[in-house]
C-alpha cells in the first residue's frame, strides 16, 4: 500500500489549508481573472477542485457498497464547472471549503477493510481506494499552483515532490511515444554516459513542474545544449 492512506489524509488536510488561505485573499476580480490553464479562470479552477472533492467522495461509498460513479458524465462535470465558474469569491470558497469538510468526513469513514476496494475514476482507470487521498493531494496541490496566486512549485514539499516525480516519470515511456529522454535529478548521481538522449536536468521540484505542464522548464538545462523536448500534456 505504501504511504498509509490515513497519513496521506492528514497531508491532503495541511494542503487543503493552504489552498484555502490563498482562496480567502482573493476578491471577485480576482476569481475572474485568468488562471495558469488555458481558457480557465480562477474560478473555473476552484469549482474543478470542489467537484472533484465531490466526485472522489462518491467513489469512496465504493467502500460501503455505494456504487455511485464520481462524475454522472464528462459532460455534466463540464457544465458543472462552467456554471460555478462566474460566482462570487465568498461562494467559491465556501464550496471550496465545504466540499473539503465532505471529503475529510467521507476519508474518515472508510472502514480499514475499505483501503483494498477498487474504484473507478473519470475515463475507467481503475485504482484501490488506498490510492484516492494520492489523487486529491495531487488536485489540490497541483491545482493551487494553477491559480497563479503566489503558489508555485516551490512550494511543493520533498515528499510530495519525490512520489509526484515518480509517479509522472513513470508514465513517461507512454507519453513520448518512443521517442528517447532521460530525467535526471541534480540532487542524485549523474547518469550513465551511455544515457538515452537529451538528458534534462534539475531540481526535483523543477523537473515535477516541467514534466505536468506547470513550467516552462526555464531552470532546466538539457544536454546536448538546445530546446527542451516537446512534452505531451499530463492532467
Amino acid at each position: 500500500m505504501g504511504i498509509e492512506p490515513r497519513d496521506l489524509a492528514r497531508d491532503v488536510e495541511a494542503a487543503t489549508r493552504r489552498l484555502i488561505e490563498t482562496v480567502t485573499a482573493l476578491d471577485d476580480t480576482d476569481v475572474r481573472a485568468p488562471s495558469r490553464l488555458p481558457d480557465w479562470s480562477r474560478g473555473h479552477v476552484l469549482t474543478h477542485l470542489a467537484r472533484n472533492a465531490d466526485g472522489l467522495v462518491n467513489l469512496l461509498g465504493w467502500c460501503h457498497g455505494q456504487r455511485v460513479p464520481m462524475y454522472e458524465s464528462n459532460e455534466a462535470r463540464d457544465r458543472d464547472i462552467e456554471a460555478g465558474a462566474a460566482r462570487s469569491a465568498e461562494q467559491l470558497l465556501a464550496d471550496v471549503r465545504a466540499s473539503a469538510e465532505r471529503f475529510a468526513e467521507a476519508l474518515d469513514a472508510v472502514p480499514d477493510e475499505g483501503w483494498d476496494v477498487v474504484v473507478e475514476l473519470r475515463g475507467r482507470r481503475q485504482l484501490p481506494t488506498s490510492d484516492v487521498p494520492w489523487k486529491r493531494l495531487v488536485e489540490v496541490e497541483v491545482h493551487h499552483l494553477d491559480l497563479g496566486a503566489g503558489y508555485d512549485h516551490a512550494d511543493w514539499s520533498q515528499p510530495f515532490t519525490d512520489r509526484l516525480l515518480d509517479e509522472v516519470g513513470a508514465g513517461l515511456p507512454d507519453r513520448l511515444g518512443g521517442r528517447s529522454l532521460t530525467v535526471h535529478r541534480t540532487d542524485r548521481s549523474a547518469p550513465p554516459a551511455d544515457a538515452p538522449r537529451p538528458v534534462v536536468s534539475g531540481s526535483p521540484t523543477a523537473l515535477a513542474a516541467w514534466l505536468t505542464g506547470r513550467s516552462p522548464g526555464t531552470d532546466l538545462t538539457v544536454d546536448p545544449p538546445g530546446d527542451l523536448p516537446a512534452i505531451p500534456g499530463w492532467i
